[in-house]
């Protein structure tokens, strides 16, 4: 049974620099889709990058881009997000997602496995 735990989160400034984390329980993540989600209060869930863990093929969205980074440790154990110049329009909750075959994207459906989520808070 493979669980996702993020962790991380909180509250900065605008400007400021946060890190999430997201360990798997019990698995690896070798060749794998691994994905960022955040959804804000009475919005829908959006996607915020992703990463193949088998290649290394790596998709920002663009509200995103330049400022936000994943990777993943040597053990391929924990996937990281982190997110720099941060921005008020940031602050959602923001949970990760894995699949484990087929391919990657930044569609929430694709994704069967999630954690709990991390609160991220900009002001």
């Amino acid at each position: 049974h493979v669980q996702l735990v993020e962790s991380g989160g909180g509250s900065v400034q605008a400007g400021g620099s946060l890190r999430l984390s997201c360990a798997a329980s019990g698995y690896t993540f070798s060749s794998s889709c691994v994905a960022w989600f955040r959804q804000a209060p009475g919005k829908e869930r959006e996607g915020v990058a992703f990463i193949y863990t088998g290649a290394g093929r790596i998709y920002y969205a663009d509200s995103v881009k330049g400022r936000f980074t994943i990777f993943q440790d040597n053990a391929k154990t924990t996937e990281y997000l982190q997110m720099n110049n941060l921005k008020p329009e940031d602050t959602a909750m923001y949970y990760c997602a894995a699949r484990f075959y087929g391919g990657c994207g930044l569609t929430p459906g694709f994704y069967a496995y999630w954690g709990q989520g991390t609160q991220v808070t900009v002001s």
